[in-house]
């Protein structure tokens, strides 16, 4: 259950200022992106965490609101910016409803995929319409899901190997579930594991859902810097469209 991933310590070690998700090469080209297609109105994120991204979208002058389940990860954000300043509601981003209108609303870091079933996939969608002016947009940032590495009888793939981090994924291809496994060690013979489920979608079933909410998808990119999605990109960010 998302209350049991998203804990106290999960939000006390999640921020990491600076590097890997943090990394300003990371967080720079989100934050602009979101505040051009936010334009002169309000942005909403879904899932909105520790504020690794509400936080400098609202410096940047974007009014930001939060829908987040875990009261964690909003106390963490709750150091950097106070509720006058960041707005979030406790709930789930696929049935939790923020007050007032949107230009735009946002997920990012494959957030969609923590919600476990497609149907609660759906909802997200619909409730992201449901937040949005006319020509407003959703944005999703999600991977791909790296089903060629896994060849028949094998059900983990390595995504990430690293001095001090391993991270594995393994596949329920059935039901297409995957559980990241992230693995920090050190020198010592101690090891820490953290896991997390998921439910990857494909980008094709990603578009099917955003026309059962009233979607067209507008763009599809490679990253936040509009690189092109090609059949070898391993992550792609999609932007949705409202009709006006």
């Amino acid at each position: 259950m998302p209350q049991e991933i998203w804990d106290a310590y999960t939000a006390q070690r999640y921020d990491t200022p600076g590097v890997g998700m943090f990394a300003p090469e990371v967080v720079g080209p989100t934050v602009d992106r979101l505040a051009e297609l936010a334009g002169d109105g309000r942005a909403l994120e879904f899932a909105i965490g520790t504020g690794r991204v509400a936080v400098p979208l609202a410096e940047r002058g974007v009014p930001v609101t939060g829908i987040d389940t875990s009261p964690w990860m909003i106390d963490r954000l709750r150091t950097k910016a106070d509720e006058t300043t960041i707005p979030v509601v406790v709930g789930d981003m696929a049935t939790a409803v923020a007050p007032g209108k949107y230009t735009l609303v946002y997920l990012v870091f494959n957030t969609i995929s923590n919600l476990l079933a497609q149907a609660e996939q759906v909802a997200c969608f619909r409730n992201a319409a449901r937040h949005l002016t006319p020509g407003g947009r959703f944005v999703i940032e999600l991977w791909v899901p790296e089903l060629r590495k896994l060849p028949p009888g094998q059900q983990a793939t390595v995504w990430h190997c690293e001095p001090g981090y391993i991270g594995l994924d393994t596949y329920d291809v059935l039901n297409q579930h995957v559980v990241s496994h992230h693995f920090t060690f050190d020198e010592s013979r101690q090891a820490q594991l953290s896991r997390s489920p998921h439910r990857y979608i494909w980008p094709a079933e990603l578009d099917l859902m955003a026309q059962l909410a009233g979607f067209e998808l507008e763009t599809r990119h490679a990253d936040w810097t509009g690189s092109d999605f090609t059949e070898d990109s391993r992550s792609h960010v999609s932007v949705y469209r409202t009709p006006h």
